[in-house]
């Protein structure tokens, strides 16, 4: 590393390219910061020495390097946003409908959207927010975030905590706002120091030089912006991880108690009822809707209540609960316990629990029963066996019965229109028959049947979609924001001005640079030098070059 020592006798980093103490340009510099060929100084960071600009021999300089372009970050946001917005195409895979044909990402997205839903998924769009490039992606944002403030903070923090009133010619008159008074009395000086400080400028004296200040604060405004981005896009990143965040989804069925999903089968719900109110026929609000939905919800709930496991629990013991919240779920009504939220998302009507049927004689015009048994939809058995001594096996199942070209599919998982292939057994243990059975279907399949199956009864029930939510990163994109928002307050709404005194002979050389708000500066010039014989600045911009 080779220092770079001034006439004034400071010694700069090597790459300074004004020096920070009097501010003269340093020859053989002037190329860093483009001021070769130009009247006016680049005073962006204040000529001070950035390592992106210095070195570049190393392979952590050549890092260092890539990352502190504010091109490079500006890409790498670009990159960013396009692939944000490639992902909003079509919906990512935790939110494919319950009610899809198939909820395979390799199935839906074909099924759905053709050749371009096979496309997005081959991409690997469908978990686009949770794949490791996209995170890849977001933490490059950071780091060329973090690497750019070091680069620019640090030396301009130390260039400005230095500066001296006592400044070089060369660099007072290759400033913008630039003037020279031949005479100047020590009345006028005095008087316009004393207006400085009324003007609410902070005035340092050296020998005759004058440097006044005001709003240095507002230069660190993109760097308080940066804080907040680095802090939001670490929560970004956070939300990745279970602890910090858990969006979860959970079918609970009326009557039914089941684990909550993300919680390490600590916590339990059970749904006690599920209300569906709907807005009347006469509503005329609502009359489009009613007419082509048949129905507008106007509210649905789930009362559930919420239990911890308390205790140890032996293997295949039930566990031991103890209620922890009780509450009615609703729209804009959530349930909320140990830093859990729970939502009401969704719902089903009429979802089939259970089923019976009797066995009879296929040419008994009584259909007197001679057997019967029940079918639990939640947990199906895959035969019953009858006191009269009928076996009956269910060969098939379809919870959601529909037919695809004439061959019996089933369109979801949940018994809404379920159908049955069964083989009776009969007691002298001749040759089973095969039967279809569904709501309103009962084909022989063979049509030489003895006996016939029919349902006798069902019972239907209703389900609640349960959304399961735990975010501790909100606070963290709150904070965020904030110091983001102060920073942008910060650099936008103040200036950092200096004006510049500096004796020559009888007269005096005036000077002055704001970072933004030149109108401001020369306003404020004005007023000092009221009824005096100092020269008002002349604005160099035209003369540079």
């Amino acid at each position: 590393m080779t220092n770079i020592k001034c006439e004034c006798g400071h010694v700069n980093p090597e790459g300074t390219v004004l020096c920070e103490a009097c501010g003269k340009p340093i020859e053989g510099n002037q190329h860093i910061d483009g001021n070769d060929k130009k009247k006016l100084l680049n005073m962006r960071y204040d000529g001070s020495a950035r390592r992106s600009q210095t070195y570049n021999k190393s392979t952590v300089d050549k890092i260092w390097n890539f990352f502190s372009s504010v091109r490079v970050g500006v890409w790498l946001i670009v990159l960013a946003l396009i692939a944000s917005a490639m992902g909003t195409i079509y919906p990512q895979e935790m939110y494919i409908p319950a009610d899809a044909a198939s909820r395979d990402p390799a199935v839906f997205y074909e099924d759905r959207y053709g050749i371009l839903g096979q496309i997005y998924y081959q991409l690997g769009f469908h978990n686009l927010y949770g794949s490791w490039w996209y995170m890849l992606l977001i933490a490059l944002i950071g780091i060329s975030l973090v690497i750019c403030s070091i680069d620019r903070f640090v030396p301009l923090y130390k260039a400005l905590k230095i500066q001296k009133a006592k400044r070089h010619a060369s660099f007072l008159s290759r400033q913008r706002l630039y003037s020279k008074t031949d005479q100047v009395s020590t009345e006028e000086k005095s008087t316009v120091v004393s207006r400085l400080k009324k003007n609410r400028y902070k005035v340092t004296q050296d020998n005759g030089h004058v440097l006044a200040e005001k709003g240095r604060f507002s230069r660190w405004g993109p760097y308080v912006n940066h804080i907040g981005l680095i802090i939001i896009l670490g929560a970004a990143l956070l939300r990745f991880t279970p602890f910090m965040y858990l969006d979860e989804y959970v079918w609970v069925r009326e009557g039914e108690q089941t684990v909550i999903p993300g919680t390490k089968g600590e916590y339990y719900i059970k749904n006690k009822d599920f209300i569906l109110e709907t807005y009347g026929e006469n509503d005329e609000r609502f009359q489009k809707a009613i007419k082509k939905e048949g129905m507008v919800p106007k509210n649905f709930q789930t009362n559930a209540v919420v239990y911890k496991e308390s205790g140890e629990t032996l293997p295949g013991e039930d566990p031991k609960l103890e209620k922890v919240a009780e509450d009615e779920i609703r729209m804009n009504h959530p349930l909320k316990f140990d830093g859990y939220t729970l939502y009401q998302a969704g719902y089903q009507m009429n979802e089939f629990s259970s089923m019976s049927f009797k066995i009879h004689k296929t040419n008994d015009p009584d259909e007197s029963s001679l057997g019967n048994f029940q079918i639990d939809l939640t947990s199906p058995q895959s035969e019953y066996e009858l006191d009269s001594g009928f076996k009956v096996v269910v060969n098939q199942y379809y919870p959601d019965y529909y037919l695809d070209d004439g061959e019996p599919k089933s369109k979801t998982d949940y018994p809404r229109n379920p159908a049955y292939v069964f083989s009776v057994h009969p007691p002298d243990g001749s040759e089973p028959e095969m039967s279809f059975v569904g709501i309103g279907k009962n084909v022989d399949a063979t049509g030489e049947n003895d006996y016939k199956l029919g349902i006798q009864d069902f019972k239907m029930r209703d389900v609640s979609g349960i959304t399961v939510r735990r975010d501790y990163t909100l606070p963290l994109f709150v904070v965020g924001a904030f110091i983001f928002m102060f920073g942008v307050i910060q650099g936008m709404y103040w200036q950092h001005r200096r004006i510049w005194i500096h004796p020559k002979g009888e007269g005096i050389l005036l000077a002055a640079h704001t970072n933004k708000n030149w109108f401001g500066v020369k306003k404020d010039i004005e007023k000092i030098i009221e009824d005096t014989d100092i020269k008002m600045a002349d604005d160099q911009q035209e003369l540079d070059d």
